[in-house]
């Protein structure tokens, strides 16, 4: 799920074209497709109606990916920081990630480090 702001310059779609130069991405969700929860945007991975073993979430916020943690890259956020290369960065990560059948043994892996 991405997330684009409400208001102020809408930075996802920009973001994700740039990371996304192949077409691999197969959806794009926005903060219309998440759930209000205890006050904060919960980006429920369920509704996606997808294998979740299959699924990752890049997200800023914890809040974000409350409903599956597991299932979570956990990013800094890039607000203002002109020098930010962390997604780039994160890139090769992504494309082993890609060859995996399932994201958890991966993924649990990076929450241990």
């Amino acid at each position: 799920l991405i997330e684009r702001k409400t208001c102020g310059v809408q930075y996802a779609d920009p973001v994700a074209d740039l990371l996304d130069r192949w077409g691999v991405f197969r959806a794009r969700l926005f903060r219309e497709s998440c759930v209000f929860h205890r006050g904060s945007y919960v980006k429920d991975l369920s509704r996606l109606g997808r294998e979740l073993s299959q699924v990752i979430i890049v997200d800023n916020s914890p809040a974000s990916y409350a409903f599956h943690p597991e299932n979570a890259v956990p990013v800094q956020s890039w607000f203002d920081d002109m020098a930010d290369t962390e997604l780039l960065d994160l890139i090769p990560f992504f494309e082993g990630l890609s060859q995996e059948d399932d994201v958890y043994p991966v993924l649990h892996k990076l929450c241990d480090r």
